[in-house]
């Protein structure tokens, strides 16, 4: 193994990745080690006969406050999604969409047929809410889940049932909308803000950017850790001692490196890939199913956003399903087939990616979405499970868990140089 440094970071998603950078940028001794063979952990892209099948379907909002803290966003390449959504309704599809970024599609959506006229009145007065008010008031709301907060804006069962729980369902990866509905406002302040998009090179693409400026050489791929303790770090190659340990796997692997965390409930996710010669949509819209048949959360063509998504020729379409239990795949190709109004018997099935830990579950209290990350005797810990459930969540955990890094080593904390070392709040 290399020579002790005084910073272990375990794992090299986006959190392990953040708090590199913020460690780096303070000049603070750091080494990364990371099980998989590439950085990026649930964030990640495979390049399979010309396609970029994403680790699931996700995108990238350029609302998250850390993203511009961390890169610009212009480097890379953006494709990007109409600011609204489609809904298959019976024979129709209603199209609404962000009366700002979409102002031709504002009296459309001003009329469209999912719930009541007043129902789209409120829901625009919530969201604006959201994406006015400072944050610290919205944190500061009494905090309920998702679907009694939308029940209290007086919201109709007909535009719960029929938008609002396919698209956030999707978002949250939880159907049942027991997210915090503090989450629920960050989650509409960000889509109100900000602007949906794919990088060109795919969403592996992101973590990569995070990375650049970190010497590669301080960062161990294939290298999985066996128990950490108070300064030392074990892997199959020997063992690192130093003064801090952050942790910054997933929650189950979190969890068994950490005993005294608690438990952290996942949402599963799966997403069903499929090629076509003609794009069932021309637009860069996300469909969703307001039937209320509760199958399919949404679906994409993702090559009207990024045409580098699919070889020349062929067009690429991610189709999600929320939940443990993932249908065949004949049977969301047949709901393909009914949310677009076109055959899908032609379509070619290119891979069917579940991922049984995609989102840590966030229901109430989730108080103001920030977790302890010091854990005392120079452990820190690192993830989405700290903060919101998102990449911003990921993204901020880990920059706030360096940043109680170097406030304990500043302090002459750490774990050999003072073991039982107390943690220092909520940082």
């Amino acid at each position: 193994m290399p020579a002790d440094p005084d910073v272990v970071i375990v794992g090299g998603g986006l959190a392990g990745l953040a708090a590199a950078r913020r460690l780096h940028r303070a000049g603070v001794p750091w080494r990364l080690v990371e099980a998989g063979d590439r950085i990026g952990g649930r964030v990640a892209t495979d390049e399979v006969d010309g396609y970029r099948l994403d680790r699931g379907f996700q995108v990238l909002n350029t609302a998250y406050p850390k993203l511009g803290t961390l890169l610009d966003p212009d480097t890379l390449n953006l494709g990007w999604f109409t600011s609204g959504v489609l809904v298959r309704r019976g024979g129709e599809l209603v199209r609404l969409v962000h009366p700002v970024r979409e102002p031709a599609g504002t009296p459309g959506t001003a009329l469209a047929g999912i719930g009541t006229f007043t129902d789209r009145l409120r829901f625009a007065l919530l969201a604006t809410g959201c994406a006015t008010l400072p944050p610290r008031r919205l944190l500061d709301a009494a905090e309920s889940t998702s679907e009694t907060a939308l029940r209290r804006a007086g919201l109709s069962d007909a535009i719960i049932e029929e938008l609002l729980r396919p698209f956030l369902s999707g978002v949250l990866v939880d159907r049942e909308l027991e997210t915090s509905s503090r989450v629920l406002a960050m989650v509409l302040r960000s889509f109100v803000r900000g602007r949906i998009g794919l990088p060109a090179e795919g969403m592996g693409a992101l973590p990569r950017a995070v990375a650049a400026p970190l010497p590669a050489d301080l960062i161990d791929l294939r290298t999985p850790v066996t128990a950490v303790a108070s300064g030392r770090v074990r892997t199959a190659d020997g063992e690192l001692r130093c003064r801090a340990v952050l942790v910054a796997v997933d929650p189950p692997a979190a969890a068994e490196l950490l005993p005294t965390l608690p438990p952290v409930r996942m949402h599963s996710y799966t997403t069903y890939y499929h090629s076509a010669a003609a794009p069932p949509l021309i637009e860069p819209i996300l469909l969703l199913d307001g039937d209320r048949r509760e199958l399919v959360a949404n679906t994409v063509v993702l090559s009207n956003a990024v045409p580098g998504y699919a070889p020349a020729g062929r067009h690429l379409v991610a189709t999600s399903v929320v939940g443990p239990s993932a249908p065949p795949e004949p049977v969301v190709r047949a709901e393909a087939a009914r949310l677009y109004g076109r055959p899908t018997d032609e379509w070619e099935h290119l891979t069917t990616i579940s991922i049984p830990h995609a989102l840590p579950a966030a229901p109430p209290p989730q108080g103001r979405l920030r977790k302890p990350v010091a854990l005392g005797d120079g452990l820190y810990v690192a993830g989405d499970h700290r903060d919101s459930p998102s990449i911003q969540g990921a993204l901020a955990s880990g920059w706030r868990a360096a940043g109680a890094v170097l406030h304990d080593l500043r302090a002459g904390q750490g774990g050999p140089r003072a073991p039982g070392a107390a943690p220092t709040g909520r940082r």
